[in-house]
């Protein structure tokens, strides 16, 4: 793992991120989960965690926000180590939609099949496929693999889980159509409220950043040392967060950043930078899209400065 950058670089472009993206305007809370619309707008938070171990952070990098869809990228994880590559494919897909991350179009146009598991459907369709009896036993299995992740205890946000829950009406529609198909495999409503409490954890963004730091570091923890993810699943997982990790603007992302990465709508957003090390944005006004505005901006300032762009690094190139 050669070229990682020091801690004195990481530092330097951390703070002039985090100036930058303090002064970037636009984008609103998420409104359609009532609970989201009322967290401070102004919070802003940015972590880096290298394949070291180390941390380093800005802002308000210990506020706990709703990990939301940024959940389907380390659900993935417990998953496909459980059944493995071939056939999570087989069942789930490995293709962006085209269409919106809650598309019930994207569903009917593809025989019943959801596409990928980083949009709703596919990764209730993946949750549908974690281990256990009854629903204590799975989700003792998916927060188990979360907190390893995290290398900590990580507690559901009430608030949030009920906003959702009463507004989820949408999911359970996507969920039964694709029970009707033949590609869901368990029982609907328990798994759309496993998907819900899922979305609903709290976590920071010094969290967020080991946890992403965790497939930097070919599926090791860097803190716990413990093996978090096969070796051989990292690559899939996060050739899916190139596809897909960012909705609709994935492509611009990646046409910007370089970089596999997860948003969720309550304001965070994940990128891995491979063999070296993971950054955490947290900041809630979101893009049409559904990503942090101020968050995108941030990570994007820090891997220009400390040239992380996949593309551009294998080419040799400079700023």
């Amino acid at each position: 793992m050669s070229n990682i950058p020091s801690n004195e670089q990481i530092r330097t472009a951390l703070d002039n991120a985090y100036a930058y993206a303090k002064t970037v305007q636009g984008g609103k809370n998420a409104s359609y989960i009532p609970a989201l619309a009322q967290v401070p707008s102004d919070l802003l938070a940015i972590a880096v965690v290298t394949v070291n171990g180390d941390l380093l952070t800005a802002g308000s990098a210990d506020a706990p926000f709703a990990i939301e869809s940024i959940s389907k990228a380390f659900n993935l994880a417990y998953v496909m180590d459980l059944i493995g590559m071939k056939q999570l494919r087989a069942k789930i897909g490995a293709d962006p939609t085209g269409e919106p991350f809650n598309s019930v179009m994207a569903i009917e146009l593809h025989g019943g099949k959801p596409l990928n598991p980083l949009v709703n459907a596919g990764a209730m369709a993946t949750v549908s496929l974690v281990n256990g009896s009854d629903s204590d036993e799975i989700w003792g299995n998916m927060i188990h693999n979360f907190n390893n992740f995290a290398n900590t205890a990580l507690t559901v946000n009430q608030e949030i889980y009920k906003s959702e829950s009463a507004t989820n009406q949408h999911n359970r529609g996507i969920a039964w159509l694709l029970d009707s198909y033949g590609y869901f495999y368990n029982t609907p409503p328990m798994i759309v409220d496993l998907y819900t409490r899922m979305c609903s954890l709290n976590i920071t963004a010094s969290q967020l950043a080991l946890m992403g730091a965790c497939y930097a570091n070919g599926g090791v923890n860097p803190v716990s040392k413990k093996r978090v993810v096969k070796e051989e699943n990292v690559p899939p997982i996060l050739a899916e967060m190139c596809m897909s990790g960012l909705y609709d603007s994935t492509g611009d992302w990646m046409y910007k950043a370089g970089l596999p990465a997860k948003s969720g709508v309550g304001g965070g957003l994940v990128a891995v930078a491979p063999g070296k090390l993971a950054m955490a944005a947290f900041s809630p006004p979101l893009d049409p899209a559904g990503n942090t505005v101020k968050g995108q901006a941030a990570l994007q300032s820090i891997i220009r400065e400390l040239n992380l762009n996949l593309f551009r690094s294998c080419s040799g190139m400079r700023r």
